[in-house]
């Protein structure tokens, strides 16, 4: 499990960094409500619609990227 730095921590070997994407990512994943709370009783429906999350946070940002 990898370690991260706790929040109000010093920033240690670089570990502030990837709190913060960690975080980011979370934040962006809440955005679609039914991934913030899970309605879903079945994991393979959950890790499903976690993974369109995913691909649709990141064809957003590519379409910003390249207009």
């Amino acid at each position: 499990m990898p370690d991260i730095s706790h929040k109000g921590a010093p920033n240690i070997k670089g570990w502030g960094k990837l709190r913060y994407v960690v975080e980011q990512a979370f934040a962006l994943l809440h955005q679609f409500k039914r991934l913030a709370i899970r309605w879903e009783r079945r994991l393979e429906l959950h890790d499903a619609f976690v993974s369109l999350a995913c691909s649709l946070i990141c064809w957003r940002r590519l379409k910003k990227a390249h207009p």
